[in-house]
């Protein structure tokens, strides 16, 4: 198993490397360019704009050397700050970690630039919007998975009975909504006209004692818990039924469709045939066996969660990575985009082995040399 986990992370890193390459790419085919957002402001002077650019080894009409070196410098691979091409202050070369005498500049050791409009680091502001992700992403993870698994068992094990029809029904109607348009119809009903629930955002902004997620708030939710996590717990409610709404009747029928393959093996014939509980049948053997597909598309329902559900941070205005990917694109920010899609495919590639890992624990016949 030590040996499997090894290759396949080693087998990962040139899929992460490409991830690198085609998100760089990408925002260079973007119109404006990183210096586009400073030539705007008439407090820049064009020296300024010039030093930014050397810093981060950008240019204004880069050629192919040029983007080779934006590139490498962005990587971390060629020290921009030092001047030194591929070897660091100390002469050393410059992927190298600092405390071994290599750079400190790029993705591989962990500087991901400063966003063009804010100027913060992109790693903090990352940071600082990952707890609120998370809290929706764990919530909304733990309903999803339990829902979809029980209907679509449900589903499977009373194929064609009335429950078979109620599900069918609730999966097509709501697979075909659009993410947005649910939640604005459920901001309109249940946080305008009824008011029953917070519309927008992660806490009350007139009760909380400070913003979410800095260290006042946090110091403050020590001090009085429970209060805090019911407001929290309200402002999820609308978020976290719009992405397992959706969710739920597209993982439903895919649990059905495993199931249904499963309950037609021969083993389960024969453990009815046995004399077992029909509850012991259906998940012991016949679900146990229908897991290898469920948990492949489990993993990477984690990680389509993980990457910030666009639509639905954007929607409710929930503080999270979604919302600040959204915010990225509309002020062109080049260098907190490619962070946030990078951070986002390393996690989908990281589910995957762990999707492979995993595979071990449901099926004892399969065995990684």
């Amino acid at each position: 198993m030590t040996k499997f986990i090894v290759r396949r992370v080693l087998q990962a890193i040139p899929v992460i490397w490409l991830i690198t390459v085609v998100s760089f790419l990408l925002m260079q085919q973007a119109p404006g360019g990183p210096q586009g957002a400073f030539n705007q402001n008439p407090h820049i002077t064009p020296e300024q704009v010039n030093a930014w650019l050397a810093r981060w080894c950008l240019e204004r009409n880069p050629d192919v050397v040029g983007t080779i070196r934006e590139y490498f410098g962005w990587l971390g691979v060629w020290n921009c700050q030092g001047g030194g091409g591929f070897f660091s202050a100390q002469g050393l070369p410059n992927f190298l970690p600092a405390f071994l005498g290599g750079g400190t500049n790029g993705v591989i050791h962990g500087d991901f630039g400063f966003s063009i409009f804010s100027g913060q680091p992109v790693v903090d502001m990352i940071l600082q919007r990952l707890p609120a992700t998370m809290i929706l992403m764990l919530t909304a993870w733990l309903l999803w998975v339990t829902i979809a698994t029980l209907t679509g068992v449900l589903a499977a094990v009373k194929r064609y009975s009335i429950w078979d029809q109620i599900i069918t029904i609730f999966s097509y109607v709501f697979f075909s909504l659009p993410t947005f348009w649910l939640g604005l119809i459920l901001i309109f009903i249940f946080g305008v006209e009824l008011r029953w629930l917070p519309a927008q955002g992660i806490v009350n902004v007139r009760a909380a004692p400070a913003p979410f997620g800095t260290d006042a708030y946090w110091k403050a939710f020590g001090a009085h818990p429970l209060p805090n996590i019911i407001d929290i717990g309200s402002h999820l409610v609308l978020p976290v039924l719009t992405l397992i709404a959706v969710s739920v009747a597209g993982d439903s029928r895919f649990v059905r469709s495993a199931m249904l393959e499963t309950l037609s093996q021969d083993y389960v014939r024969t453990a009815k045939a046995k004399g077992l509980p029909g509850r012991s049948v259906v998940f012991r053997h016949a679900f146990r066996n229908a897991l290898l597909p469920i948990l492949t598309n489990i993993a990477l329902e984690i990680a389509f969660l993980f990457s910030g559900a666009v639509a639905t941070e954007t929607v409710f205005s929930w503080p999270g990575m979604g919302q600040l990917f959204f915010q990225g694109v509309n002020q062109r920010d080049y260098f907190l985009l490619m962070g946030i899609l990078l951070i986002s495919s390393v996690f989908v590639v990281m589910m995957n082995i762990v999707a492979d890992v995993l595979y071990v624990f449901v099926d004892p016949r399969i065995r990684y040399d």
